[in-house]
Order: C-alpha cells, then structure tokens, then sequence
C-alpha cells in the first residue's frame, strides 16, 4: 500500500505526551496511525431512536 504524508500541528503539551511515547517504543506517526485504525474501523453508531 502507497503511504500518504500528513502534516498536522499540535499544541505544545500534546506533542510532549506523543514525544514522551517513544520512551515506550511507540513513534508518533505509529501512534497515530493505530488511533486512526481504530476509529475507523468503529461500528457506526445508529442516529435517531
């Protein structure tokens, strides 16, 4: 699969707690990513009643 590039901006204490994971062995584009898979791969919730 082709990656993409996606440049975003953060707000300071946010890219100290992405920075601080790769203490863990996490990058942060991985981070995302995994945040972004499983978002999308969410059921759909129903709307309405």
């Amino acid at each position: 699969m082709k990656m993409e590039r996606v440049f975003i901006q953060l707000p300071k204490p946010m890219k100290a707690k992405l920075d601080s994971l790769k203490a863990q062995g996490y990058t942060a584009s991985g981070f995302i990513r995994a945040l972004l898979e499983r978002e999308f791969n969410q059921p759909k919730a129903k709307k309405g009643a």
